[in-house]
């Protein structure tokens, strides 16, 4: 039997997006999954209903689990825990210049935060953290970067479950469905869902940091431990949109997530979204999803996480837009 604890802001809309769907002669729609509650904001809550279930079920007391400095899952992973009374531990790689977003919010939502630097890596360091805790007398339950297993998968299935329902309300049936790739588990629930209703879809997924070997590789995995066998090929992840790096954005990104803010006034962040998403708009003119008429494309939440050098190039863009005076 599954165990799920109902947290997020459950379903989410899907909302259509006529600007951009005539700039680029498709029906382009997107599902707000930033919709998903606003400490919850974002993909991973749909992944924490199993994982934290199955860590109560286990009856572990604690929480151990790891990202980036502003990592949107462990955020939502600290306001998941505060919510259930779990104490909670993130580990975070990189340095604190700024006590704002992501970090902030993990504070204040009481977990306690370990940075760790660049050349350590996530396994070892949770580890630690967990001997320690069960020196104290507590059972952790470990949850890796994103909470990208094979139960934390379960929550796009749930996903895609909702898209069906849309599709079967609205009379549409989407030909492709497109999301940014970080971990891979909200891909890999995606990809079964497809799979188990006849794989017509393409589902698009964008790689945000590594590249497509990296992640086909991983997500097959988690589909093997959700009892599925199949092909890297089979894997659609693309390559080429990460541009300076993980959560690292240039000038001309920033100005067009401006623009697209404001022609549909949706929100998307330097590090996910907006890459995934100007990846779907240059598929869709010169590239995979050239022949797909009617597309999705899942927000998975992030805007906690612009930085304030991010921030500071959107003001200077503003100001020459004549927007700050």
């Amino acid at each position: 039997m599954t165990h799920r604890i109902l947290l997020g802001n459950l379903p989410t809309p899907i909302q259509h997006m006529p600007r951009l769907s005539e700039a680029h002669g498709k029906n382009l729609h997107i599902k707000r999954d930033d919709y998903s509650g606003t400490e919850y904001s974002g993909n991973k809550i749909r992944k924490l209903e199993f994982v934290l279930a199955d860590a109560i079920r286990q009856g572990c007391d604690a929480v151990v689990t790891c990202g980036g400095i502003q990592s949107n899952h462990c955020r939502a992973t600290s306001a998941a825990c505060a919510r259930l009374g779990l104490a909670c531990h993130t580990v975070l790689r990189g340095e604190a210049q700024a006590f704002e977003g992501n970090l902030f919010l993990d504070t204040m939502l009481g977990a306690k935060v370990h940075l760790i630097d660049q050349t350590e890596e996530y396994p070892g360091a949770m580890e630690k953290v967990a001997d320690a805790l069960r020196r104290e007398g507590k059972k952790p339950y470990l949850i890796p970067v994103g909470a990208s297993t094979p139960i934390g998968a379960l929550g796009y299935l749930e996903a895609w479950n909702e898209i069906i329902a849309w599709e079967k309300a609205n009379q549409t049936a989407f030909d492709a469905v497109c999301i940014a790739v970080g971990s891979g588990g909200s891909y890999a629930g995606l990809w079964q869902g497809n799979a188990q209703s006849g794989g017509e879809k393409l589902i698009a997924g964008f790689a945000v940091s590594n590249d497509s070997g990296h992640f086909q590789g991983q997500i097959q995995e988690i589909l093997k431990g959700m009892g599925v066998e199949t092909s890297r090929e089979s894997i659609t992840i693309l390559d080429g949109y990460v541009g300076l790096g993980y959560a690292q954005a240039t000038r001309e990104e920033i100005a067009r997530y401006m623009d697209i803010a404001q022609l549909e006034g949706i929100v998307l962040d330097p590090c996910y979204t907006g890459k995934a998403f100007l990846g779907m708009l240059e598929e869709m003119d010169h590239g995979i999803l050239q022949d797909k008429e009617n597309i999705l494309f899942v927000h998975t939440g992030g805007i906690m996480g612009w930085t304030q050098q991010q921030r500071d190039m959107a003001a200077g863009l503003a100001r020459q837009q004549e927007r700050i005076s």
